[in-house]
């Protein structure tokens, strides 16, 4: 089986014929065409898929420059290694700086024609990797991927569109569960950023003391554990976009250095006395009501002007109920693949359930009911039974009683028939989960440290469940 196809490049007809018999070879195994000129050579360019281009620099009447700029230009994206009999250091640096993957002096060995062949697949395949990647990324988080339709989301999005190219700093508003990170990575992968890095930061998650570092990086001996240089995360977003989650919590000297870099566009690492440009584009949001915050003292005015420039609110769940059943189908097929499970969906009183509940914790609270109900359940379809109280309490859903676990009919005490129950729940739990007590734990709505107390307790032999 071919390893790839080669266009080999050469004015000398003794070259290629010597190129080629070293890359036809069994031990090579590649697929090999010849062009004696960098007309030729664009010609066959368009007519097959070459993974690999080598190419003589000096031919006539077109050189190996002249066919490495044209390739490139017309969308070649394969690797072209380029040679040449002269030993010139500034041409190798040329020939990358204009798009080449390598560069060799002639005559080449077939050692070193191999190595530098084998480099360049592994570049290539790691490239092409990062393409598909990023491209499942940017459909992720296209329009057609962030389930809604609601009148209210439709709205957004179009928003969205209006503003995704615009470097404005942007504020998200919504209570938490909303999904305000997946509009912030809508708004970069859908603008012309989308090829630079998208950094999320949660201002709330990272302790008051390191934050400043986190932010702005660090130089070295900046204090006690600073033996090396930081790189800040708006460093890190360098031509690409910044997201900062929940905005109302950075403490207030740290609002005075953001206004700076919202208005400098630069950054000061602690301890250094230089500062360094950064073209960002700033996505900030907040649960918190920032107007009270700012009369509370707790948030700078000129900060709050500044950020409030482009603003999206997000509507709670309870005011889109018309987004649930489209929701719901997402989440179902989204944990069917992950799961490996094959849930056709809810029962009506689940959805009447579904529609009843005011889901507190929006968008992302009901993706997690409805993935510990794939869990639980025992049947192609979540029922009643399967959703944690939380979300039934109270309403009037018409079905039978969940299914109590067996207890012995002869023990009366509260407290053993309690302890019965809670073991048969966490061995039930631990099934589901295929022994996994981290999952288990989330399924029991415990923390992880209390059930490995409990499982010790009660022991369950955790290997051997049936």
């Amino acid at each position: 089986m071919s390893k790839g196809l080669i266009l080999i490049v050469d004015d000398e007809e003794e070259i290629r014929q010597s190129l080629a018999a070293i890359l036809s070879s069994p031990d090579a195994g590649y697929e090999v065409k010849e062009a004696a000129g960098a007309d030729d050579a664009m010609e066959l360019l368009g007519k097959y898929d070459f993974d690999h281009v080598l190419s003589d620099i000096y031919m006539e009447p077109r050189d190996g420059f002249y066919l490495l700029r044209k390739a490139r230009e017309q969308g070649y994206s394969g690797s072209f290694i380029m040679m040449s009999g002269k030993a010139d250091a500034s041409m190798a640096l040329d020939a990358i700086d204009l798009g080449a993957t390598d560069y060799v002096h002639k005559p080449v060995s077939a050692g070193q024609l191999l190595f530098v062949l084998n480099k360049a697949e592994r570049e290539l395949r790691l490239r092409r990797e990062n393409e598909m990647l990023r491209a499942e990324v940017e459909e992720r988080y296209s329009f057609s991927n962030i389930v809604a339709k609601s009148q209210e989301m439709l709205k957004i999005f179009n928003i969205i569109k209006k503003i995704a190219d615009y470097k404005t700093t942007v504020l998200i508003i919504g209570e938490s569960g909303t999904g305000k990170e997946l509009i912030a990575r809508a708004l970069h992968f859908n603008s012309s950023r989308k090829s630079g890095p998208f950094v999320a930061v949660n201002c709330g998650g990272i302790p008051e003391n390191l934050l400043e570092s986190e932010l702005f990086g660090h130089a070295r001996g900046a204090f006690t554990d600073a033996i090396r240089a930081k790189k800040g995360l708006f460093e890190e977003a360098d031509k690409g976009t910044i997201f900062l989650d929940e905005i109302g919590d950075l403490p207030l000297p740290l609002q005075v250095k953001f206004l700076r870099v919202l208005q400098e566009e630069e950054i000061r690492p602690l301890g250094d006395t230089r500062s360094i440009h950064v073209d960002v584009r700033v996505v900030a949001a907040t649960s918190k009501d920032l107007s009270q915050e700012m009369k509370m003292g707790r948030f700078r005015e000129d900060l709050f002007y500044r950020i409030n420039v482009l603003t999206i609110s997000l509507p709670p769940l309870r005011e889109r109920k018309e987004d649930i059943p489209i929701l719901v189908e997402h989440f179902i097929e989204k944990f069917n693949q992950r799961l490996n499970t094959s849930i056709k969906g809810v029962s009506s009183e689940v959805m009447r359930a579904f529609l009843e509940y005011r889901w507190p914790g929006n968008v992302r609270e009901l993706e997690n009911v409805v993935e510990r109900a794939m869990v639980l359940t025992e049947h192609d379809t979540i029922r009643v039974e399967d959703l944690p109280p939380s979300v039934t309490a109270g309403k009037h859903v018409h079905a039978a009683p969940p299914p109590v676990p067996d207890v012995d009919e002869n023990c009366l005490s509260i407290k053993e028939c309690s302890k019965a129950l809670e073991r048969d729940l966490i061995i039930k739990a631990l099934k589901k989960t295929g022994g996994n007590k981290t999952q288990a734990a989330q399924l029991l709505e415990i923390s992880l440290p209390a059930l490995l107390y409990k499982i010790k307790g009660y022991e369950i032999d955790v290997d051997n469940l049936a």
